[in-house]
């Protein structure tokens, strides 16, 4: 037997272990759990185990025992299962909201470990609504976690709102497309929505359609070009960045439960990590003209977002194809004399210095825009010393293409071909070398 098909039957076994340990912790908890008709409570929504529980937030004036049986006959829907979501449904959970149902298409992967706080190293593979799932039943077994592993667009979100009826629905989603799209089944269902965002050092919340506040189309009726938008995967995000906001989205979502007054509505609360700063900004008051919230809307019905956007309705980079078939370089074909042959890396700097393929040279791509000479003299030079062969090289195979097509648009040598490795420094550690790490 193989050494791979000895790994899956030990995951195979930890998996079912694990099945049957949250069945007996269940049955563990059901009988320690005193019946509601316990001669001491007043109330009997709640158990002994759950005014034990939850007593250091029913104590308190704001919240009180009515405050508590509100969140307890809430439901929440939270769309993403990452940086956001997971700190986001953690307090939730452990706040002791009715029902949280979680929607994410994705799995884990280890590049999500540094700030995706409900997923573990055993987790990879795992469908994330079941890796968060399984962790937050954990947490407190008396909310309902329902995990749906399906891809956020019209047709989905459409179903699963028509088939409960949730009290709040935060956005934790890290693309445009996805924003527009919840906030419109939103407005249509008039649900309040919390919507966070994390980039690097700098987070941004607020609460869309409460209380007669703007939804996300009043302040945004046409989606910014699809260049100009940056996701984590490409712009990167420092974990605690994601976590402080998926937190304040919690805080939110319970003050709304609740009935507490100041609902982050018509205000922005922007986060910048690197000076530990926060700031409040009054946003511009709902638009009676938005064609979704507005007095006579014109978008009654859920549409197509991708087409809307321009851009995906996910995060995952999708492969572009703009140059000729001849001009693909099949990764295992990648060229072993470079001698005779150049291999530029088109990554920004720091991804370079981060990881690197030994003997290729670093022109980042926005240089090879911005200073055409300096490479032209570079390309000119090993043209002298023979070269007859330029390879690019990218992350993922995109970016490398790009470069390609404009130096050849403006460093044309007659005697140089020009290749793209397909599928760049992805393809090169899922078929060459998987020592190589994929970020």
């Amino acid at each position: 037997m193989s050494v791979s098909e000895d790994t899956q039957q030990l995951l195979t076994e930890i998996k079912r272990l694990r099945e049957e340990l949250a069945i007996k912790e269940k049955h563990l908890h059901d009988l320690q759990t005193e019946p509601c008709n316990c001669k001491y409570l007043e109330n009997n929504d709640f158990t002994t185990d759950e005014i034990i529980r939850y007593s250091r937030q029913m104590i308190m004036p704001q919240v009180q025992i009515d405050g508590q049986a509100r969140l307890k006959r809430g439901k929440i829907l939270i769309i993403g299962a990452g940086g956001l979501g997971c700190p986001a449904a953690l307090y939730l959970t452990s706040a002791g909201v009715g029902e949280i149902t979680l929607v994410d298409y994705d799995e884990v992967e280890l590049s999500n470990l540094h700030r995706q706080i409900l997923h573990s190293e055993n987790d990879i593979n795992i469908p994330k609504v079941q890796s968060a799932s399984d962790k937050l039943k954990n947490i407190n077994n008396n909310v309902r976690v329902i995990p749906l592993k399906v891809h956020a667009d019209s047709n989905t979100l459409s179903r699963i709102i028509q088939d409960d009826k949730y009290d709040v629905v935060l956005d934790c989603s890290d693309n445009v497309a996805t924003r527009y799209l919840v906030n419109d089944v939103c407005v249509m269902n008039d649900i309040p929505l919390v919507s966070g965002s994390a980039l690097q050092m700098e987070g941004q919340l607020t609460v869309y359609h409460h209380n007669s506040g703007p939804c996300y189309r009043c302040l945004f009726p046409v989606p910014p070009p699809p260049h100009t938008v940056t996701n984590c995967g490409d712009g990167g995000v420092l974990g605690p960045i994601p976590g402080v906001i998926g937190v304040l989205q919690a805080l939110e979502a319970l003050k709304i439960l609740v009935q507490l007054p100041d609902v982050l509505s018509g205000r922005l609360l922007l986060f910048d990590g690197s000076t530990t700063t926060f700031r409040n900004i009054k946003l511009r008051p709902r638009n009676e003209k938005c064609e979704v919230c507005g007095v006579n809307p014109t978008i009654t019905k859920l549409i197509d977002y991708e087409q809307f956007c321009g851009a995906s309705a996910h995060d995952k980079v999708v492969n572009i194809d703009i140059i000729t078939f001849a001009e693909q370089t099949d990764v295992k074909d990648f060229p072993q004399d470079l001698q005779n042959n150049i291999v530029i890396d088109v990554r920004p700097e720091l991804e370079y210095k981060m990881c690197s393929l030994p003997g290729t040279f670093n022109f980042p791509y926005s240089l090879i825009i911005k200073d055409c000479d300096k490479v032209r003299k570079f390309v000119e030079s090993k043209v002298q010393d023979g070269v007859t062969d330029i390879y690019f090289l990218c992350r993922r195979g995109n970016d490398s293409q790009r470069a390609m097509l404009y130096m050849k648009e403006n460093i044309n040598f007659e005697a140089v071909q020009y290749h793209n490795i397909k599928g760049g420094l992805h393809a090169y550690s899922k078929y060459i070398d998987p020592s190589f790490p994929v970020y």
